[in-house]
């Protein structure tokens, strides 16, 4: 990987954990969701206009296949993601979610590509496994302390990861649709699949506008840039080294929801999440 693509992923996943604490510390729910998909939306319009008037990016009807199910994969990924989020904590969460991806994108690649990883790629996907483990600690206790649930959701978020991921390497490398244009037209098309929701739920967008304005910006336009940098980022490397490595947000979301949230655990988590960011590495290296 260059250090341009480096430094973009890096860049991606601060943005990412960090927007994260956002919704987690707002418990964003479809309202809250539907607001920031339309503030990401209009902020990429400028310069995806700029984009389409002077690139000209032929952009068929296979593009629009590709944005469609990146649309219906992204609705997915943030509905199963927040609802995580509302059952657990930030730094049980995250580190779960964000680390299945890597691992089940492997799997599958052992299972339908036919791949056959190195020992030290094997020994990667075991260190997942167990700082996974270590994250949600003893497994009988899940349903004493409630987590059952949100590690649930974490995982289900892991598989939409892993697709999603897949996905968008394949629409912004082979199929060529430009990055911005790609994220502008799914962020766009998720406003709409959400709009019958919040238009059932006029008061709740209503409420969360008046007193969670900033919020939902900041989310809105962060959250963006955050997977436009992993966009560019796919567009020029490859995935296998991308994905791994845009899982630093581990680290940043353990951080932040141990220090910033003070939730509970927080050195436990930091091993297991530090035992998954070596797994990943591994992953990338082997």
């Amino acid at each position: 990987m260059t250090g341009v693509a480096l430094g973009l992923v890096l860049g991606s996943a601060l943005m990412h954990a960090t927007w994260n604490l956002v919704a987690k510390r707002t418990q964003a729910g479809q309202p809250f969701l539907f607001l920031a998909y339309v503030i990401g939306a209009l902020a990429y319009t400028p310069f995806a206009i700029a984009i389409l008037v002077i690139g000209r990016p032929q952009l068929g009807w296979i593009a629009l296949v590709f944005v469609a199910m990146a649309v219906v994969l992204q609705t997915v990924y943030f509905a199963t993601l927040t609802t995580g989020y509302r059952h657990g904590d930030l730094s049980l969460v995250y580190p779960i979610a964000r680390a299945t991806g890597p691992l089940l994108a492997t799997v599958g690649a052992i299972a339908v590509l036919g791949e056959r990883p190195s020992f030290l790629a094997i020994c990667g996907a075991l260190a997942i496994v167990a700082g996974a483990f270590v994250l949600t600690g003893d497994p009988r206790s899940l349903r004493a302390r409630g987590a059952g649930l949100a590690v649930g959701y974490a995982l289900a978020t892991g598989v939409v990861i892993a697709l999603y991921t897949l996905w968008d390497k394949t629409a912004v490398s082979l199929v060529l649709i430009p990055p911005l244009i790609y994220d502008w037209m799914t962020i766009g098309g998720q406003a709409i699949t959400v709009a019958p929701v919040a238009l059932r739920r006029r008061a709740e967008v209503r409420e969360v506008w008046d007193t969670q304005r900033g919020s939902v910006f900041f989310v809105g336009i962060v959250s963006r840039l955050s997977y436009l940098l992993m966009l560019v980022a796919l567009s020029i490397s490859p995935v296998s080294y991308v994905a791994p490595a845009r899982e630093t947000g581990i680290l940043f979301g353990t951080l932040l929801g141990a220090r910033v949230l003070s939730e509970g655990e927080g050195r436990r988590r930091l091993i297991g999440a530090t035992g998954m960011l070596f797994g990943i590495i591994a992953l990338a290296l082997g």
